[in-house]
């Protein structure tokens, strides 16, 4: 699946992706430094009714949120991470398998870690207002 959509409607971005994906839980978001990855992911969690705020997870690796019906959503980012072997020890893995909403933020990194049911998520920055959207189901 392939959209574009204006930043100013993420959040309606964010509802129709919640409705492609289905019951799928672990997402791997790829996207150059700027793209909007961290946005989008924030955006996702206002739909899921996160209550906490949503902010990168850059130097804690690993933010966790609640929903308003007691729910787990992780948010990761492994952009500090030096490989695969970090991540692990980060106590990444074990997020993954939790059934959890798991939204991950430069997955390169550590790329043999994720299990093949993982749904790899490509943002890239059109222009200032616009990002491209692809999704491999």
């Amino acid at each position: 699946m392939d959209s574009n959509f204006d930043i100013c409607e993420i959040d309606k971005a964010a509802a129709d992706f919640l409705v492609v994906i289905k019951e799928k839980k672990l997402f791997a978001f790829h996207g150059a430094m700027g793209a909007g990855k961290t946005t989008f992911i924030g955006a996702i969690c206002r739909q899921l009714n996160v209550l906490d705020s949503v902010s990168s997870p850059t130097y804690s690796i690993i933010n966790e949120y609640y929903t308003t019906d007691g729910k787990k959503v992780y948010h990761v980012d492994l952009y500090r991470l030096e490989g695969e072997h970090e991540a692990i020890d980060a106590g990444v893995e074990e997020i993954f398998f939790s059934g959890d909403y798991c939204f991950v933020e430069w997955p390169e990194k550590a790329a043999h870690i994720f299990p093949p049911e993982t749904i790899h998520c490509y943002l890239k920055s059109i222009d200032d207002k616009t990002r491209k959207l692809a999704i491999n189901l």
